[in-house]
């Protein structure tokens, strides 16, 4: 047992070492925990103490602990562990003597004895020991071997195929990437959650060192990316045997400064369970000796004074007297505050979200605050997430969120390893009470968008960064055949975790697999969200089960593709429904200023979106006026368009206002500048009084030379355009590669992409003779007659 003592301790003297050489006495720097027993110190009487040896501290006097912390008496605690702890402490409890066995041999010479618990941890005297090895029965070497099991390019690589094969040289086109299988029944499962990561190699490899040196980690990238997977695969791959419980004791000398104890875990339980039975027994003690003092009082009263009454009264105060010294004995009980005794891998906590409280602690408000009613302060204190992830892993998400103040504590405690437990509210009794440091010894895993990383705490961030990792978490990964075993997969680990839906067969998982494809919003890609994507699986399977279907089949996953629509696709399905019924979309014929534009709901859903222009008389200076709750980006490409309008008009239209209205953008406005050429194209029209053709619709960016440049989305839009009635549509050359439409929509629409707004005119515009010339006039002035095949823009698409 340990003879822990903090610094903020009272100090002792110890007469037999009044010369500060050290006889056992507690480490003078403290932290709640002795400096480490490298088995080169002595006991009291100087001979050598073996490693195995087994301490019992107990020291009564008059029936209380040397300083006030109670003895336990006629305790007995049973260790099956090697060490030997199972010793029982009745006898020397009992003794009434400062007693400290050590391999058999008193030593009477150590004063400063604090805690005193009578229970025997491991045969460790020191309460924690470095090398603990008795948790869940496993070794620090035999976890080292767990983690350390293979390449980092073997960990999960794999798909187990039972009474299946794998094709060496597949197909381009075999979905399964040559998996030769029925059903997901017959794919095995990893045990390991970071076997079963798929796509995010990179930030799997950074977890597994991370792991192994205990480094922070900052994950960056978009929902449903398996941020909080990797979490919680780290926790698994943590050592286990150095796992602790915290105990909060009662301090007699000052109540609003509890002490702090650590133990190996699992014995905190047993100190407390003997700490209630020592008390159990005095409290039995002290009853019947109230009952015989009570019955002597009433019999004195009733028999020689005559007087019944007084009897009653004193009796009553003998009573209350008793009552208030058994609740002292109960205070002297330990508070358990971070149990870890059935804990089987390192801990994880989720603060996402967390108040202070929460995070750090807090010590409940006490509204009896004297009068000997209140609660002992060390029995209110409540541990915070930090103190519950000791040696294991601390997941913030969207740590941006977090309120200054909390990141401010959050990086002392990642920087000290250890905080202070105080009440969190400043007018709350808590607030008084303050406990020693407790350990906050744990690894911190901070997870967000792109835009967490603006509002986080730049010396919080520093702190990740320079003890540990940052990683980016990848959107989509490159369509292999490896890559769609590994989805397969996927939807087996989803199937299995869910635990009530029917297996998939190999149809089915090749129609997920297809809108994976899609999803990705790129040619020969995946997509990485895989959070929306087992929304599909599962939707599909309870369409399966509802059936009683033995098997999810390729017709549940099309029904469930129907029934998963997100808010966004429902809603641009109701406003297309809406502008038939009143007669706001257009489809057919020729209409001056008025162009077919298209847009993006949410991440997954598009919407036709007309662009009116229209020319102006001006009463001042001409300017360029656009309405739609246009944001920043959308009002810079209407900028870039009118320097195009400008160089391509013979009229003077410095005196001129053109007016663009973005019809029916709603309260989300515009953003992005995919409207660009639809812009451009609507002012020429109003310009010339030309014609557009209403079967048309159209997205694309537009640089100041007339080059249209590659947009995000496009294969939703080609899809709203097909919904809303459209017969053909211009998307970007740029994007030809990555339009994945569904094969209802092939048949309904006919894709037709572009390299420069000289090309959009001349399909859009109607009259032979004017188009000619407006778009020979367009491209002298421009400068950017294209050579065939040329491929203009940006790599990488814009947002809208």
């Amino acid at each position: 047992m340990s003879n822990e003592k903090d610094a903020n301790d009272p100090p002792t003297e110890d007469p037999e070492n009044a010369d500060g050489s050290d006889s056992g006495s507690p480490d003078p720097t403290g932290n709640g925990e002795d400096a480490p027993d490298d088995g080169s110190s002595t006991p009291g009487d100087g001979t050598p103490a073996p490693d195995d040896r087994v301490v019992d501290e107990s020291r009564v006097v008059d029936g209380s602990g040397a300083d006030g912390y109670s003895a336990v008496d006629d305790a007995e605690v049973d260790d099956d562990d090697e060490s030997g702890g199972g010793a029982s402490s009745d006898e020397n409890a009992r003794s009434g003597e400062d007693t400290e066995v050590v391999d058999g041999t008193a030593d009477d010479d150590d004063p400063d004895e604090v805690w005193d618990d009578g229970v025997v941890v491991d045969g460790d005297p020191n309460g924690v020991t470095a090398g603990h090895e008795e948790t869940n029965g496993t070794t620090a070497k035999e976890v080292t071997e767990s983690t350390d099991d293979g390449d980092i390019d073997d960990l999960g690589s794999s798909v187990e195929v039972e009474g299946a094969e794998i094709d060496e040289d597949p197909d381009e086109d075999d979905l399964l990437g040559g998996l030769n299988i029925d059903t997901t029944a017959e794919l095995e499962i990893p045990d390991r959650l970071v076997d079963q990561v798929i796509g995010q190699e990179h930030a799997r490899d950074v977890i597994i060192k991370a792991a192994k040196q205990r480094r922070h980690v900052m994950m960056i990238g978009s929902p449903g990316t398996g941020k909080s997977m990797l979490a919680k695969a780290m926790s698994e791959l943590l050592p286990k045997e150095e796992l602790q419980d915290v105990l909060v004791y009662h301090n007699p000398e000052d109540g609003n400064k509890p002490k702090v104890r650590t133990v190996p875990a699992g014995k905190g339980d047993q100190i407390v369970d003997a700490h209630r039975e020592e008390a159990r027994k005095r409290n039995q003690m002290r009853s019947l000796l109230m009952w015989i003092i009570i019955a002597v009082v009433l019999g004195y009263a009733l028999i020689i004074v005559g007087q019944i009454l007084v009897g009653i009264i004193a009796a009553g105060v003998v009573y209350l007297v008793f009552r208030y010294l058994n609740r002292g004995s109960d205070a002297m009980i330990p508070n358990l505050l971070v149990n870890n005794g059935d804990t089987k891998t390192a801990p994880f906590r989720d603060a996402t979200g967390a108040h202070a409280g929460a995070l750090l602690g807090d010590v409940r408000h006490d509204p009896f605050q004297s009068g000997g009613m209140e609660t002992p302060s060390h029995d209110r204190v409540e541990a915070g997430a930090i103190h519950k992830a000791n040696k294991g892993v601390l997941f913030v998400d969207e740590i941006n969120t977090l309120d200054i103040r909390s990141q401010q504590h959050l990086m002392t405690a990642i920087q000290e390893g250890e905080f202070s437990i105080t009440g969190q509210s400043e007018r709350s009794s808590g607030a008084m009470v303050q406990t020693e440091p407790v350990p906050t010894d744990f690894v911190m895993i901070a997870a967000g968008n792109l835009d967490a990383m603006e509002n986080m705490h730049p010396a919080l961030r520093s702190r990740i960064k320079g003890y540990g990792y940052e990683v980016y978490m990848e959107d989509t990964i490159e369509d292999t055949p490896e890559m769609r075993r590994k989805y397969v997969r996927f939807i087996a680990q989803e199937v299995a975790k869910d635990g009530r839906l029917p297996e998939f067969t190999a149809e089915a998982v090749e129609e997920v697999i297809l809108e994976a494809k899609r999803r990705s919003g790129r040619k020969g890609h995946l997509t990485l969200l895989f959070r929306n994507l087992g929304g599909l699986v599962r939707v599909a399977g309870d369409i399966a089960r509802g059936e009683d279907a033995e098997l999810t089949t390729r017709e549940h996953v099309l029904s469930a593709k129907g029934r998963s629509r997100s808010i966004e696709q429902q809603l641009a399905d109701d406003f297309i429904e809406r502008r038939k019924d009143y007669e706001l979309q257009v489809s057919d014929g020729y209409v001056v200023g008025r162009v077919n534009g298209l847009a993006v709901m949410g991440e997954d859903s598009g919407i036709m979106l007309p662009v009116m222009a229209e020319v102006a008389p001006s009463q001042g200076p001409g300017e360029v006026i656009a309405t739609g709750q246009l944001k920043e980006m959308a009002q810079e490409s209407v900028s870039n368009v009118s320097a195009i309008i400008k160089k391509f008009s013979d009229e003077n239209i410095s005196e001129m206002d053109i007016h663009i209205q973005f019809v029916q953008a709603g309260q989300q406005g515009v953003d992005g500048d995919s409207a660009s050429i639809t812009v451009a194209t609507a002012v020429i029209s109003a310009l010339e009084d030309v014609g557009v053709d209403q079967s048309l619709a159209m997205t694309g960016s537009l640089s100041v030379r007339g080059d249209v440049l590659p947009v995000g989305g496009v294969t939703h839009k080609i899809e709203a355009a097909a919904k809303a009635g459209c017969t053909r549509v211009i998307i970007p050359q740029a994007n030809e590669q990555d339009v994945m439409i569904e094969d209802e929509y092939e048949d309904m629409i006919e894709v037709i992409p572009v390299s420069h707004i000289s090309e959009v005119l001349d399909i859009a515009l109607e009259g032979e003779a004017e188009k000619d010339s407006l778009v020979s006039r367009l491209k002298s002035i421009t400068g950017s007659a294209l050579k065939e095949g040329s491929v203009s823009g940006p790599s990488s698409p814009s947002p809208q």
